[in-house]
């Protein structure tokens, strides 16, 4: 039976969080990925709440307290929550513009025989999860919910 792997990377004061891993996949040629675990903390935060077409910025200082979703070669999907200097917590859809302010430490895992794509799926209007075998092994191709 196949593992998943597991990477560890950690970005640095005035890194941008989505742009950053996005780039990080690209670069090592990841099929699939997913955030195991995140911490650090952000100088500023870009997040898109649910029902809503734009983004709306948090200044900080601010910890990053959870961070989820998958990678793929053509994009990611993440949400996070921060939390600000009064413990108040905000969570949303990740957008670029999200900067590092000390640290950010993530744990990517990476499954085995499966790639990830984002695909545009008009039962929706979003570019959604489409999951394809690696090697010959099946899997399922249809687009998952946003």
């Amino acid at each position: 039976m196949n593992e998943s792997q597991f990477h560890v990377l950690r970005l640095r004061p005035g890194d941008d969080l989505r742009p950053a891993l996005e780039q990080w996949t690209r670069e090592r040629a990841i099929a699939a990925g997913f955030v195991v675990a995140a911490v650090g903390s952000l100088s500023v935060a870009r997040l898109r709440f649910a029902g809503r077409d734009e983004g709306t910025r948090l200044d900080g200082p601010l910890e990053l307290v959870a961070l989820s979703g998958t990678l793929s070669p053509d994009g990611a999907h993440l949400h996070a929550s921060v939390s600000d200097a009064d413990g108040r917590v905000t969570g949303g859809h990740l957008l670029p513009g999200c900067l590092v302010r000390t640290t950010a430490e993530i744990v990517v895992g990476v499954p085995p025989g499966v790639a990830f794509a984002r695909v545009h799926d008009p039962a929706t209007g979003y570019r959604e999860l489409v999951i394809r075998p690696l090697a010959g092994e099946r899997a399922d191709e249809s687009p998952r919910e946003h």
